[in-house]
């Protein structure tokens, strides 16, 4: 019987971790401010910068596997909530904070579960699973009810992040030897 070779994930420094918060933190900040700016009745600034948060959480998964990853979100989401207040409305922060932590949550879980796979596959569906939940918590939040074209942001915004997803696999794949875990013999 062939032995399988379980992944073994580099130990998280501080420096590493502090990075990735700074990550997070700044691309939610953006993306807050960013989701104020329509470019039209189809999207916003927003959904180009959001797309960074599941690429940050995928290379932290991959490199040093899923417990630092939901450190990594915890502590963005943290930060998140102090930035999103500060800048953006409170429904916006309510939005965006929920949305945040369970789509990177949802997304180290499936990348985790997937982590085996070709290469590609973990980032990209748990990419598409996470930005579609994300898209659809942030926007009910945010601005269900106002007389907004929310609906189609929503629409817009979801095909950018996704589209954006497939984009940001060429990244993650030339910094996967940078974040790949060596693997050990059972």
């Amino acid at each position: 019987m062939p032995v399988r070779s379980s992944p073994v994930f580099a130990p998280m420094t501080l420096r590493a971790l502090l990075l990735a918060v700074l990550a997070m933190g700044a691309v939610v900040l953006g993306s807050n401010v960013l989701v104020q700016y329509p470019i039209n009745d189809w999207l916003t600034w927003g959904a180009f910068s959001y797309p960074v948060a599941f690429l940050v959480s995928n290379l932290i998964n991959r490199r040093f596997g899923p417990g630092p990853a939901r450190r990594v979100a915890w502590a963005g989401f943290a930060l998140a909530v102090l930035l999103s207040i500060w800048v953006a409305t409170p429904r916006i922060a309510v939005a965006s904070c929920s949305a945040f932590i369970v789509a990177q949550l949802l997304d180290i879980t499936v990348f985790d579960r997937l982590r085996r796979g070709n290469w590609w596959r973990a980032p990209m569906v748990a990419t598409t699973c996470s930005a579609t939940v994300d898209t659809a918590i942030f926007w009910s939040i945010a601005f269900a009810g106002s007389a907004l074209p929310w609906m189609s942001w929503a629409l817009g915004d979801l095909a950018v992040k996704l589209a954006i997803g497939v984009c940001l696999l060429a990244p993650f794949r030339a910094l996967l030897w940078k974040t790949a875990p060596v693997t050990a013999s059972r």
